[in-house]
């Protein structure tokens, strides 16, 4: 990824999708290994926490686009949705698809919002689930800057693969497109 970062490559890392998380010794070590890995790649890692922005979104435009890249990591998929909803987040994403020096990169459920929605993604991750600060509407629609849904962590060593069939056989059954990414796997926008 550090090769698709150009400018000063700050790279804004945004975890709201663990917010719901109150294991503060995990969320620390985390966010350490997110930094380090991030920096080992030549880029400047800096925090955004979305929930900063719930009540100033136009606030948050301004801190975005100081930064050549955002960093989104996995948690749960709906809490990283409705941060984005409530921030602003999505509306500035969506001005920024065509941006070609502006890069969007995450994993799990930071790739599961780009779909059109988030349906099968229920069957791994709580819809319901909340934190402090956010509001109980789900909010089912994803960013739509792909035009299918993303399954991670497909067949892979990881705890939540399992349930990850499931939603591929809802995506089947629904006759939704999808892409099925292993761990490791790396979906760049016009190449798997």
């Amino acid at each position: 990824m550090g090769g698709l970062v150009t400018g000063k490559r700050r790279i804004g890392v945004i975890r709201n999708s663990l917010d719901f998380s109150a294991d503060q010794a995990r969320l620390d070590a985390g966010r350490d290994r997110e930094f380090r890995e991030l920096s080992e790649l030549g880029l400047v890692p800096e925090e955004i926490d979305l929930r900063a922005y719930f009540r100033s979104q136009d606030d948050l435009r301004g801190v975005v686009d100081q930064f050549d890249a955002l960093w989104v990591v996995g948690g749960n998929t709906f809490l990283l949705r409705r941060a984005m909803k409530h921030s602003g987040l999505d509306a500035i994403l969506l001005d920024k698809a065509n941006d070609e020096r502006f890069v969007y990169a995450g994993y799990s459920a930071g790739s599961c919002v780009l779909a059109p929605t988030l349906r099968g993604i229920h069957l791994v991750d709580d819809s319901e689930e909340i934190a402090e600060g956010y509001s109980k509407e789900i909010v089912w629609d994803g960013l739509g800057l792909v035009p299918f849904c993303i399954a991670p962590h497909y067949r892979s060593d990881h705890p939540e693969s399992e349930m990850i069939e499931k939603a591929v056989e809802y995506f089947i059954e629904n006759k939704m497109p999808f892409i099925a990414l292993h761990d490791g796997e790396v979906y760049t926008g016009d190449t798997q």
